[in-house]
């Protein structure tokens, strides 16, 4: 072993570089496919709380929205105020001990960190649809738009320009909490590391390495968003399209007539 600090880096990733690929690879699996897993639950309890009541409608409608929203709202509490990590060991060896119910540690893996991100997205979805002008549902429902309709075609597109920060800033915190996964035993890279480090008994080393791979995650998945972020803003400018002949392309009408009687 080496004397020096950088030797040592060297040396443990000389001999342990697939360990740590394995570990990054597995980290960044876990986080994308439950990011996107997450958002789906987001989105649909998000609709659900924004779905609008009035005076006309059924009891029994009202009753099942409500009690409906009860729940979905004490799901978005709980897992929103309680840390993954008990959330982790509460699912996975509480399902085996309470209810007898075998997870394998990759489904429980899926399954915690998705419904972690979901109840964060839900809030962020529902943010996300009341941000929008009320004017542009009036709009929707005055050409005969039902809800479903108005939200499919009108609202979500717009709202979900407005959430992707927040969808993007998801998955870095789910690519860096996925190391609360390694206390049920997920070979992720804190896992590794963690295993490396215990080998060797080079502590500081081994995290400083684990650091640099989790910035290089995080760094690399934020520019890719905010890459495409920009390219769902369009261009700065825009013609408005016509087919009016009198009309300019910039979508301004000067009239001559005026000018010409003068004349």
């Amino acid at each position: 072993m080496p004397q020096d600090f950088l030797g040592r880096i060297w040396y443990i990733l000389d001999n342990n570089w697939m360990s740590f690929l394995t570990g990054a690879v597995n980290t960044m699996i876990i986080a994308i496919v439950s990011t996107l897993i997450g958002c789906v639950i987001g989105f649909a309890v998000g609709l659900v709380q924004t779905i609008p009541l009035n005076k006309k409608d059924n009891p029994l409608k009202k009753g099942v929205l409500y009690l409906v929203r009860l729940i979905l709202n004490i799901y978005v509490e709980v897992f929103r105020g309680t840390p993954m990590m008990a959330q982790a060991m509460f699912i996975y060896f509480g399902s085996s001990a309470v209810f007898g119910i075998n997870m394998s540690m990759w489904f429980a893996a899926f399954f915690i960190v998705s419904i972690n991100t979901g109840a964060y997205m839900a809030e962020t979805v529902r943010g996300g649809i009341l941000s929008i002008d009320p004017g542009q549902t009036e709009g929707a429902k005055a050409i005969g738009m039902n809800h479903v309709q108005t939200m499919t075609y009108v609202i979500l597109p717009q709202a979900l320009r407005n959430i992707m920060p927040q969808i993007g800033n998801n998955l870095v915190i789910n690519i860096k909490d996925t190391c609360v996964l390694s206390t049920i035993g997920i070979v992720e890279l804190t896992y590794t590391t963690r295993s490396v480090s215990g080998a060797l008994y080079t502590y500081f080393e081994a995290f400083s390495i684990a650091m640099v791979i989790y910035f290089i995650l995080t760094f690399a998945c934020s520019r890719l968003l905010r890459m495409w972020e920009k390219r769902m803003d369009g261009s700065d400018n825009y013609d408005l399209a016509t087919t009016d002949t009198l009309a300019h392309t910039s979508g301004l009408y000067k009239y001559t007539g005026r000018e010409e009687e003068r004349d």
